[in-house]
């Protein structure tokens, strides 16, 4: 890292900067398209409130999810992506993110997305934010189709340090003297490693956590101000 000083700004995507978990919307969207009947439904409403709960087994779920899109091309998805993006996605952006984004971007930090969600929303949400980079769970791609499998580790739980590390070390920024801001108790690791952590709008578990440690909560759903 030589002698980099600066920080980073990093960002969870769903419930942070999106006001909803984006999984919700886009299991709609399939139940509209006809490619997820009931069984998919229960089981994509059962891990939603287990990532709410900050009790979800990532990789199973994540598993389970790619199954669904595997065989199909890689291209294929970034379009159903975009389209569901531009649709469904962008009317849930946190009216509160933008004026904390921009205090950022005139402090001259590095603005990075951290999500657990696919590359093909991370690059739509970061075109969205204006941000300068991002880290998602990356899908294994082989001929051009997806094989139903990811790339280790996801990012996720201690995966978002990780691939927070790669970001520091890509950007040059000092991950130490960063900010995160995040809503789920999955993301303590990262929290717990930059210098200025920030909840916003948290589930149940990190609430207690930022109560028992002191951290600014905040709620980006109606605004806010930095």
């Amino acid at each position: 890292m030589g002698n980099t000083v600066r920080p980073a700004a990093l960002f969870d995507l769903d419930g942070t900067l999106l006001t909803v978990n984006s999984a919700k919307l886009w299991a709609r969207r399939e139940r509209s398209q006809g490619r997820a009947g009931i069984s998919y439904m229960l089981k994509a409403g059962f891990y939603l409130a287990a990532y709410k709960l900050g009790a979800i087994n990532y990789e199973k779920a994540l598993a389970e999810a790619l199954a669904t899109i595997k065989g199909i091309r890689e291209e294929t998805i970034r379009e159903w992506t975009q389209a569901w993006f531009a649709a469904d996605v962008v009317p849930c952006a946190a009216p509160g993110a933008f004026p904390v984004i921009a205090w950022h971007r005139a402090q001259g930090h590095v603005l990075a997305l951290i999500t657990s969600s696919s590359p093909y929303l991370a690059e739509c949400a970061v075109a969205l934010f204006g941000l300068d980079a991002y880290r998602a769970t990356t899908y294994s791609v082989s001929d051009g189709c997806l094989t139903g499998e990811f790339v280790s580790p996801p990012c996720f739980g201690e995966g978002k340090v990780h691939y927070a590390k790669e970001l520091a070390a890509e950007q040059r920024f000092d991950l130490d003297a960063s900010y995160f801001y995040t809503d789920s108790s999955t993301d303590l690791p990262l929290l717990q490693r930059v210098a200025n952590p920030r909840v916003v709008h948290p589930d149940p578990r990190l609430r207690l956590a930022a109560r028992r440690n002191g951290w600014q909560v905040l709620d980006w759903r109606q605004g806010s101000s930095v």
